[in-house]
């Protein structure tokens, strides 16, 4: 067993044990070198010792280029539980990003108090307990100075226009141990930068989710955008579109920047970019039109994100109201000529498989060391993800048939506790919200709100956590199909 599947093992059964803060605050003491600048480096749920090659590309990609490159980088090990995508027996979003910024806490209190600059660079939920330490600092009576501490955020669900940890701020499922937290505090004294990829759907997520097409692409947004942070060309950082803020904002003091990477494709039809001849052009024919579809989810016509003030924390609404329908028709009219040229182009050199759409996925499996290269053959990808799934604990290397099918089989019946949960939070808490809703909008006189609110929380809610339900099987097929690939060579004659 490598020395890296030694440490993840030990993190994870000592954060199960509950002693897991202790040996990472130990682990931090002896990496960190005290008496230099430091870029404290997190990664996302899932990762939760950054590796070595996932600290090189944000160093490259994000700290360098934004003033901090004298900093000595640092992966800084939290936990990154999120029961169930991170595996069964992971820890709940909740309680792993509450020991997260106590660890984060601990860490930037240690290099403050050495002397040191800290640049904080976070990455999906690691970029929400970021947040949350921002809070946590802003109720300190002794915080560090502005110009001892700042943030880098990417992929943040609690980015405040388009977090889904704001869009549905207040909304805790106890079954998944999942509470949706609100924003990243605008008004921090603390420099911060925050990179939202478009249609990513945990950091841009629709503001108006009745637009079920707009909410689907933001769900296959997590996989085809989400995990791309780390992998995109310095180009395409250095081009992010600043986003607008409230008039007086940087007047009166506010220090966060916002920024949008612009996607090149729909994650909506990505999937259908892999059929083999037709895929692409199909995808290209549908493309134009299809956008105009979901950037109405964000209420506009041309982009994928609210036009609203990125500072201001906004949840989800029902419908746009400032769009013209006329306006959307002439978009769609001339949609369907925009893709039908660029159908006919595809068919004049048609490819027979083209995987381009999942190699930003391949890419980041690669940085985040689930994979040997950023070409992974079939059995490593399913490998893969069955490692992101289970702590990156080896499949059984066993000859034993019925041991191994016996293991293949626990997995399978593991799954049915996250089946479960997830049936729970959608049959018994989503609809006490669903009654609330309804409650508070006839005591508001609103009877719109009161019918359209629990619906368009439902149909924004419901996708996702079906979504999460099949990455949870994903992985168990995953699992079960490493543990039988580790064992049937020994049978072969």
């Amino acid at each position: 067993m490598s020395g890296r599947r030694l440490r993840w093992l030990g993190f994870g059964l000592l954060a199960t044990a509950g002693v897991g803060l202790l040996t990472l605050t130990s682990m931090m003491n002896s990496a960190f070198a005290f008496g230099e600048d430091t870029a404290l480096v997190i990664g996302p749920s899932g990762i939760p010792i950054p590796p070595q090659s996932y600290v090189d590309a944000v160093d490259n990609l994000y700290l360098d280029p934004n003033g901090y490159a004298a900093y000595t980088p640092q992966g800084l090990p939290t936990p990154e539980g999120l029961y169930p995508v991170t595996g069964v027996k992971s820890l709940p979003l909740d309680t792993s990003a509450s020991q997260g910024v106590t660890i984060l806490n601990d860490a930037i209190d240690k290099q403050i108090a050495a002397g040191n600059d800290v640049v904080v660079f976070g990455y999906s939920q690691s970029s929400t307990i970021a947040s949350l330490e921002m809070a946590q600092l802003a109720a300190s009576p002794n915080p560090p100075s502005p110009d001892q501490l700042a943030f880098m955020l990417v992929g943040d669900p609690s980015n405040p226009d388009g977090g889904l940890l704001e869009r549905f701020d207040g909304l805790s499922l106890p079954s998944l141990g999942t509470t949706f937290s609100g924003a990243t505090p605008a008004d921090t004294i603390y420099p911060t930068d925050i990179y939202t990829a478009e249609y990513d759907g945990f950091a841009d997520f629709p503001r108006y989710p009745l637009d079920l097409l707009s909410d689907v692409n933001a769900l296959l947004g997590i996989g085809y955008e989400h995990l791309t942070y780390a992998d995109l060309t310095p180009n395409q950082i250095s081009g992010a579109i600043p986003l607008p803020v409230t008039p007086d904002y940087y007047a009166d003091g506010g220090v966060t920047h916002y920024y949008m990477i612009p996607a090149e494709n729909l994650p909506l039809l990505d999937p259908l970019r892999l059929v083999p001849v037709v895929g692409n052009p199909l995808a290209d024919l549908l493309q134009p039109d299809m956008t105009v579809l979901v950037n109405l989810g964000y209420g506009s016509i041309t982009q994928g994100w609210d036009p609203g003030p990125a500072n201001v924390p906004t949840p989800f609404g029902l419908f746009p109201t400032h769009i013209n329908p006329a306006d959307v028709l002439t978009a769609l009219v001339n949609g369907a000529g925009q893709g039908a040229t660029a159908a006919i182009k595809d068919l004049q050199s048609p490819s027979l498989l083209d995987l381009s759409s999942l190699q930003g996925i391949f890419d980041a499996a690669y940085t985040f060391g689930l994979t040997p290269s950023d070409h992974p053959t079939l059995l490593e990808v399913v490998s893969a993800l069955s490692t992101f799934a289970n702590g990156d604990v080896p499949v059984s290397s066993s000859t034993n048939l019925v041991s191994d099918l016996t293991s293949v089989a626990s997995t399978a019946y593991a799954t049915l506790l996250p089946t479960a949960d997830i049936a729970l939070a959608l049959g018994v808490t989503l609809p006490e919200y669903d009654v609330q809703y309804v409650i508070d909008g006839l005591l508001a006189g609103n009877p719109l709100n009161a019918i359209g609110d629990p619906i368009a929380l439902d149909v924004g809610v419901v996708p996702l956590a079906v979504g999460f339900e099949a990455v949870v099987l994903a992985e168990a097929a995953a699992t079960a199909v490493s543990e039988l690939a580790a064992f049937i060579p020994s049978f072969i004659p």
